[in-house]
């Protein structure tokens, strides 16, 4: 059994990076933890003012981006929740996303935890 004196903390700082790399594991599997059988149309559209949203630079368009935000210069052509992992669904203008448990969100929007589908 480890002694609690010989235990290191190896990097005690909590990086932007490693906040958003938590939430982006900690989200998808909290949301397959607590899902309940409801279908996409009954479940509310996010609102691009939603503190979360904002947080991770949600769009509807990505025509509306901010391109002065450093997150969502990462933006390239292309890219929208409809070709993203997080999206659920395999069809509709709002589908669930993984990120934004029990709201839908707009197929054609973005967000800064864009990741391309495998």
């Amino acid at each position: 059994m480890a002694n609690i004196e010989d235990t290191k903390i190896v990097n005690k700082n909590l990086t932007r990076r490693t906040l958003l790399k938590s939430i982006a594991v900690a989200l998808p599997a909290s949301a397959v933890i607590l899902q309940q059988d409801t279908m996409a149309d009954d479940l509310p559209k996010l609102d691009p003012s939603d503190p979360t949203a904002m947080a991770l630079v949600y769009v509807e368009d990505p025509a509306d981006l901010d391109k002065s935000n450093p997150a969502a210069a990462r933006y390239q052509a292309g890219q929208t929740c409809a070709n993203c992992i997080q999206i659920q669904g395999d069809s509709g203008d709002y589908r669930p996303y993984g990120i934004f448990p029990g709201k839908t969100v707009a197929a054609a929007g973005w967000c800064s935890v864009w990741a391309p589908m495998t």
